[in-house]
């Protein structure tokens, strides 16, 4: 019986390459000069830090173009709330969309039963699996999901015949 996989990943290498290249452009530009921010990953999220929220944003804007640059999707980002941190700085955690959670693989699943395809899916830890009679109402199903707007970057590979 014919499958695929969905999943939802983020090239780590290429959000670090584009994370430094911000990092030095930062401690580069005049609007920068004499500040104290900073921008940092751990694990599955950036932590940025500067003086007030005008910065943030500026960080913000210099790493999504970084980001698309590097052909990482910007759906894969979360943007947090901004907090304060010690020394009158302002804090900012960005958290980045790895996996497929279960209740997006469940809405996925309930698109392709509403979608009228003759297809199923089985959720397999981060993934899912969606298998069918024919190859053409796979690769249906796979423009029909391309097509939908998850929330999150969704790749598909490991197709079976």
């Amino acid at each position: 019986m014919p499958s695929f996989d969905v999943l939802s990943e983020v090239d780590m290498q290429e959000v670090d390459n584009a994370l430094h290249t911000t990092v030095k452009e930062i401690n580069t530009r005049y609007d920068f000069k004499g500040s104290k921010a900073s921008m940092e990953r751990k694990e599955k999220e950036i932590i940025l830090i500067a003086e007030d929220e005008y910065k943030l944003g500026q960080m913000i804007d210099l790493l999504s173009m970084r980001m698309v640059k590097r052909g990482v999707d910007l759906k894969a980002l979360d943007v947090g709330k901004v907090v304060s941190a010690a020394g009158g700085m302002e804090r900012q955690v960005l958290g980045l969309k790895v996996g497929l959670e279960t209740e997006v693989s469940k809405r996925m699943i309930k698109f392709l039963k509403d979608g009228k395809f003759k297809a199923q899916g089985s959720i397999q830890g981060d993934q899912l699996r969606v298998s069918g009679k024919s190859r053409d109402e796979l690769q249906a199903a796979i423009a029909a999901l391309r097509g939908h707007d998850f929330g999150l970057p969704i790749q598909f590979n490991n197709f079976r015949d």
